[in-house]
């Protein structure tokens, strides 16, 4: 399902199901060893999609280990992102010379809690949700806002290192496109020649998820199968 949001060039794997622990390596076991069963189920079944991604990339075998923000650390020279919801479990890996970032987001097409709406959008973005409810109702727009700033995160803190909060993003959602831009306050990331101010993403709405991507492109040459 996550590939019909990714650009040629990025491999994924996703699932519906779950994977035993058997299948981790042994650095992953080790991370997991005092966790409830829930997240040794989110975090060993993400982990094989990766393991799976990164065999389809060709790149060396490995643990996915955890950054101080529970950022997923990826093999030299790759890029890559992880997402687990209830019943779904995703992994995206690409090339480090083609691609900046990757950031990848599943969410159940459910409305948000009470209360989160407010206290993860901007006023103009409560506006644009009540505009796109309107005229499309069929669609948890709030949801999708929420899962769309998830992947801009992704993508902005392997790069920025530093903390992206929901407000700092103002998104506008493309409903005919299946497209989304975040337009992001400063200070921005900076890498090289190119600042990064301004996000895009793709989105897709199908059997029970919300699903978002961005993927970053590197500045120069073409991303690597």
């Amino acid at each position: 399902m996550i590939e019909e949001i990714l650009p040629p060039g990025v491999c994924s794997a996703d699932t519906r199901g779950e994977f035993p622990e058997s299948l981790l390596l042994p650095g992953e076991r080790h991370a997991v060893r005092d966790a409830v069963e829930r997240r040794r189920r989110e975090y060993t079944t993400a982990r094989v999609c990766a393991h799976r991604a990164l065999a389809d990339l060709g790149a060396a075998p490995g643990p996915v280990l955890s950054g101080t923000r529970g950022e997923p650390l990826w093999p030299l020279g790759v890029v890559g992102s992880l997402t687990h919801c209830e019943g779904y479990r995703a992994a995206a890996v690409g090339r480090a010379g083609g691609w900046l970032a990757l950031g990848i987001d599943a969410e159940p097409h459910a409305a948000l809690p009470d209360g989160v709406e407010e206290a993860v959008t901007l006023p103009e973005e409560r506006v644009r949700l009540r505009e796109l409810s309107e005229a499309e109702p069929g669609i948890r727009w709030d949801r999708l806002l929420f899962s769309a700033k998830e992947s801009v995160y992704k993508a902005w803190y392997p790069l920025a290192a530093r903390r992206l909060d929901f407000r700092d993003a103002s998104l506008r959602i493309c409903p005919r496109a299946r497209t989304f831009s975040a337009r992001l306050t400063p200070p921005w990331a900076v890498v090289g020649d190119l600042t990064l101010d301004v996000l895009t993403g793709e989105w897709s709405v199908r059997d029970g998820l919300v699903l978002t991507s961005v993927a970053l492109r590197a500045p120069a040459g073409p991303p690597g199968p």
